[in-house]
């Protein structure tokens, strides 16, 4: 049997150390402007201000996944209308990368819906790795839990980043997620990091979580070391048929805290605006920039749910005087 299908063992949540939760506990706490000051202060000192970069995130094998993230519209516990589909041709993938590329996005990151890759699926994804690392972009890949020497064949084919998010608080998780425990997260990450790949790892707010909860991540994801390189933020998109359909809304400066809280616990990651950032609006996308955000998901399609046009974020970074980052890191 295949041990990613095998039962979550039950493990106690892994905690950052208090000192870190009661710090980022009291930036989230912090007077608005003050909070913003601060991470604009740390922002300038490590990054270009008026530059971000542009990722585009394709869906390279699309639903049927087993776990009951309740957040998930590919998950098979959730009636969401998602059809599944299976791993796309490399010709396919190139032509979406070509079209990314073409559009200004430097970072290809491509997303599969499982809990866990077989070393047949990883030998296949390893294909399309080389095939958009050979159109010169830089390379990131979210496809579940990794098992040993996984991490190294991605690393070989020319993999840059692997995505694997912490999604939210060890003492929330439980709320969210039944079918993976914390530590096996955790442990993905490490796989990833000993294979000497980067990380990209973040969460997602919005999902009932209170502000400490929300610190929480912060805490955990900044008590990663190294930290991760990159760091996503995103608002739940909440889609009919999962369990969070019916969520309340998120207050939008509820995430801009998040994203400048981010900054300050996180200086030299990248921190990066990714799903549900449309319904912040062209304001609220502008004060997420002030606090200290500057990598986007970019393009048509995040995953399985809406993201901005392509010609809307350049207009809007027009209008604040921000470009693109040119080439590869």
């Amino acid at each position: 049997m295949n041990d990613l299908l095998a039962p979550t063992r039950l493990a106690a949540p892994a905690a950052a150390p208090p000192s870190r939760l009661e710090e980022a506990a009291a930036l989230l706490d912090l007077p608005f402007a003050d909070l913003l000051f601060r991470a604009q202060t740390v922002h300038r000192e490590h990054f270009d201000p008026n530059e971000v970069q542009f990722a585009t995130l394709l869906s390279i094998k699309t639903g049927g996944c087993p776990e009951d993230c309740g957040y998930c519209p590919q998950s098979v516990r959730h009636d969401t209308g998602v059809v599944d589909e299976p791993l796309m041709q490399v010709d396919a993938v190139l032509d979406a990368a070509r079209a990314a590329k073409a559009s200004g996005a430097t970072r290809f990151c491509m997303g599969a819906a499982w809990r866990g890759p077989k070393d047949r699926d990883i030998a296949r994804v390893a294909e399309l790795v080389s095939a958009v690392k050979s159109l010169g972009m830089e390379t990131c890949a979210t496809l579940g839990m990794l098992r040993e020497g996984q991490a190294e064949t991605l690393r070989d084919a020319g993999l840059d980043y692997y995505n694997h998010n912490l999604d939210t608080a060890p003492e929330f998780y439980g709320e969210i997620i039944s079918t993976r425990t914390y530590q096996d997260r955790l442990d993905t990450l490490d796989r990833v990091r000993n294979a000497g790949l980067a990380v990209c790892c973040g969460g997602i707010v919005g999902m009932g979580e209170s502000r400490r909860q929300r610190a929480g991540l912060l805490a955990q994801l900044a008590s990663l070391d190294p930290q991760p390189e990159s760091v996503p933020i995103n608002a739940l998109v909440r889609v009919e048929g999962t369990p969070l359909a019916s969520e309340a809304d998120l207050d939008p400066l509820e995430f801009v805290r998040m994203v400048a809280a981010a900054r300050i616990l996180m200086p030299r990651s990248a921190v990066r605006l990714s799903a549900g950032r449309q319904a912040l609006g062209d304001a609220g996308q502008a004060l997420c920039f002030l606090a200290g955000a500057n990598s986007i998901f970019y393009g048509e399609k995040l995953l399985t749910t809406g993201n901005p046009e392509a010609e809307a974020d350049r207009a809007l970074l027009e209008r604040l005087g921000i470009h693109a980052r040119a080439g590869t890191a």
